[in-house]
This record gives structure tokens, C-alpha cells and sequence, in this order.
């Protein structure tokens, strides 16, 4: 797809859910790019700058920091929310491993992933190296997905490091 067309259809997507949110009387809190467009994003400036075209000013959007979904962004000035994941590794630049098969996770490795996400702004990578994620002073989200083997079990212990992390830290 040509930059104008990733602008359009993100445009065509964004106003429909607008349009879907209005009718309920619920305000639009951010973009979330999914998929195999999410890693483009994080690899490709010129997809991600087309994408971010196609979002409405001042909404956020949530992406994976330290990539071009973060430059491309900020050079638009769109708020930026930086995202970690519950149920997915990261490799040693940083960058997301997709399973294809994904498999489950024994819940108390959720809770160390998440933890070391929250506490320290690193993760340990599949190749065993700590690997820092360039979150700076970004708003976080933390994503969970529903397809994950085992996905409540990996919810609820995500959201208890969350409530950890928060009385920790007075929120």
C-alpha cells in the first residue's frame, strides 16, 4: 500500500469507530495499531508517519518505544503512550517475538515479566540478555491479548503487578 492509502484506510477505521463511540456517548481514548501493521510501524518511518497521518489530533497512540511508531509521533506531535506486553518475549534489539503457535505461560513467569517491565524499564530477552526499553517518562500500557493460551490467568496477574506497582508508588 502507497503512504496515502495506509493514511486513508486508517482514517476510513478510526471514523468508524468514532462513529460507533459518539452513538454511545463514549470519547475515542487512543489508537492502538494491531498485527502485522504494528510491526511495520516499529520498522518502516515512512508507514508509521502514514498511519499516524490518519489519527486524529490529540488522541494518543500506543506503540512500542524506542521505534519508528515513537519518532514518527513525535515528529506529528501526536501523544505517545509507550506499550509493554504481558504474554509476549522481546528479543535482544528490543523488537517483539511473535509466536506464531503461542504457547502458555506459567504465571508466575507473567509476574516476573511484568514486574521487571514496571519496576526496572527492562526485559529479560529470549536469548537471556537484559535488555532496557526506552520508555522514558511516556505513559504506559500494558497489553494482554485474549487469544494468549490461558489469557485470564495471564490478565489478572498482570493487572496485580499493576496494583503492586501502584501502592508502591502512591497511585
Amino acid at each position: 500500500m502507497s503512504p496515502d492509502e495506509l493514511t486513508a484506510i486508517t482514517v476510513y477505521q478510526v471514523g468508524a469507530l468514532k462513529g460507533f463511540l459518539d452513538r454511545e456517548g463514549v470519547p475515542l481514548h487512543h489508537v492502538k495499531p494491531h498485527g502485522v501493521l504494528y510491526g511495520m510501524m516499529c520498522r518502516d518511518y515512512d508507514i508509521a508517519k502514514a498511519v499516524m497521518e490518519g489519527i486524529p489530533k490529540g488522541i494518543p497512540v500506543f506503540g512500542l518505544a524506542g521505534t519508528n511508531m515513537e519518532k514518527a509521533a513525535n515528529d506529528l506531535g501526536i501523544p505517545f503512550w509507550a506499550e509493554m506486553y504481558g504474554d509476549v518475549k522481546y528479543s535482544s534489539d528490543g523488537m517483539l517475538v511473535i509466536d506464531r503457535k503461542k504457547k502458555p505461560w506459567d504465571l508466575e513467569d507473567v509476574r516476573k515479566h511484568v514486574s521487571q517491565q514496571l519496576n526496572s524499564q527492562s526485559v529479560t530477552a529470549t536469548d537471556g540478555s537484559v535488555v532496557q526499553l526506552p520508555v522514558k517518562e511516556y505513559p504506559i500500557s500494558i497489553c494482554c491479548h485474549s487469544d494468549s493460551p490461558g489469557c485470564l490467568g495471564i490478565i489478572k496477574t498482570t493487572k496485580e503487578v499493576i496494583d503492586e506497582f501502584n501502592r508502591k508508588h502512591g497511585r
